[in-house]
């Protein structure tokens, strides 16, 4: 009997456990699939008409296919570094500074653990900038509708931008990811919402105007120089648009195996960036096609739309609701990076490490620690203040789009899968990749200046997008 027992639990650790150690993994392709467009499609697909806008009829789509396909490139050579140093057999890698440190050191760790925090921060600016935007856009469109399109319905961002910062600051009261997987589904669901709306409203527009609007090299400037930066900020806007590095291992790490899971994450990543470059080339030249080279920065709060004026406050209101969940998907890896450095810090500090119970009214009882509640709200404060000085959406994602695109998601993909499978210098694939991460570093370059030089003529000229 002792025997038999025995037998029976070694065949439940086996199904029940995975050869870390860890509860097996259940995730497949449809879920990877559903994970990828998730993190991929959200407020940056409202600004994609603009930046066609700005590139033209041949350079908007181009631009919009190479984008994708570097980002499958990088995205195929990270999913191979989720194990080391088999890629099928080898220890795994949960995370995508976890595969910087195993392939490429403590010193090349610490700057793209610098980037990415860069980025989710930055990210988190974003929010803020674009839940101002879409609380005015509905003030406006209401405006709009009782006064008429020519009304001067102007409205300050500040007020909105703060009352976002309160909400983040409650919002931050819980724990971890791990607590708030119905934010998360809330949040994916609007932004399909309001994406559709948006493409609907352009489709309808065009069938309403009996033409494709626009031309193929886009909108005229003054200046040659003019033109150059703006088509420089739309390539920043776009390459934002893409790259989901810092989350693909996370999700890898979600696939059960067989089959092995670089297989299955290439083959998820194949359809999602499938869906989501016919998505974005729907969204951004319908968009386009509608308003031609006028389309707004963002093209549900740019009033490119007036009417049905509650449809338009239907999709900002999904934008507010997506964003709210969003600004917690990005900051959680911060805070939690936050905790576990300072709990090991300082183990015996009752600040650092005890909760207290809080009952208000109307509410159910919940814990809160000190030092998670003062860091938090410090967080949430910074972003707000970034935001009320910088509240420029289209330069914001340009800027944000270079420091995502060629450090996260094409040069550490790139460097670790030399490692990985000691790629010898100047073989066929190593001046393929390299050459592939040069052009790439030279977009990166190209979207960083023109939205810098956006930044700085929208700062000086007092407006914004």
């Amino acid at each position: 009997m002792d025997v038999k027992n025995s037998l029976q639990i070694t065949r439940t650790a086996t199904v029940a456990y995975d050869d870390d150690g860890r509860v097996k993994r259940t995730g497949n392709v449809k879920s990877a699939v559903a994970h990828i467009i998730t993190a991929v499609i959200g407020s940056a697909v409202l600004s994609l008409a603009w930046s066609i806008a700005q590139l033209g009829w041949i350079g908007g789509p181009i631009a919009l296919l190479c984008c994708a396909i570097a980002t499958c490139i990088s995205s195929f050579l990270l999913s191979d570094c989720y194990r080391n140093p088999d890629p099928v057999t080898g220890k795994r890698n949960y995370s995508y500074i976890d595969a910087v440190r195993v392939n490429l050191g403590m010193k090349r760790t610490y700057v793209a653990g610098f980037l990415q925090f860069l980025s989710l921060y930055g990210t988190c600016v974003a929010y803020v900038i674009t839940t101002a935007t879409s609380m005015r856009a509905i003030m406006k469109s209401n405006c709009y509708h009782k006064e008429g399109h020519h009304a001067p319905c102007t409205y300050g961002g500040n007020l909105y931008m703060l009352l976002f910062g309160l909400v983040q600051i409650a919002m931050s009261l819980i724990p971890d990811l791990h607590n708030m997987t119905w934010v998360s589904v809330a949040a994916a669901l609007m932004s399909f919402s309001y994406s559709f709306i948006g493409l609907g409203l352009g489709i309808a527009t065009v069938i309403q105007n009996g033409r494709f609007m626009g031309s193929m090299t886009g909108v005229q400037k003054a200046t040659v120089a003019d033109k150059i930066w703006v088509m420089f900020q739309a390539i920043g806007d776009i390459s934002f648009s893409y790259p989901y590095p810092m989350l693909l291992l996370e999700i890898q790490d979600t696939l059960k195996s067989p089959p092995s899971e670089n297989q299955t994450m290439k083959k998820a990543s194949m359809i999602a960036i499938s869906i989501t470059t016919f998505f974005y080339l729907c969204c951004g030249c319908f968009g386009y096609a509608a308003f031609g080279n006028v389309a707004p920065g963002n093209l549900l709060t740019g009033f490119g739309f007036y009417e049905p004026f509650w449809l338009i406050d239907i999709a900002n209101i999904c934008i507010i609701i997506h964003l709210i969940g969003g600004y917690q998907i990005y900051s959680q890896p911060i805070y939690a990076t936050a905790d576990r450095w300072c709990s090991k810090k300082y183990p015996n500090s009752g600040f650092v490490n005890n909760f207290h119970r809080v009952k208000l009214p109307l509410l159910p009882a919940f814990e809160v620690n000190l030092y998670r509640f003062c860091f938090r709200t410090a967080f949430v404060v910074s972003t707000t203040g970034v935001a009320i000085l910088f509240p420029y959406f289209n330069q914001v994602l340009g800027v944000l789009g270079g420091i995502n695109f060629w450090p996260l998601a094409i040069y550490f993909p790139v460097e670790m899968y030399f490692v990985q499978f000691k790629i010898g210098a100047w073989t066929r694939k190593w001046i393929v990749l390299r050459i592939f991460s040069f052009v790439c570093f030279l977009v990166t370059m190209v979207g960083l200046i023109g939205s810098f030089e956006g930044i700085v003529r929208a700062k000086l000229s007092g407006r914004s997008h």
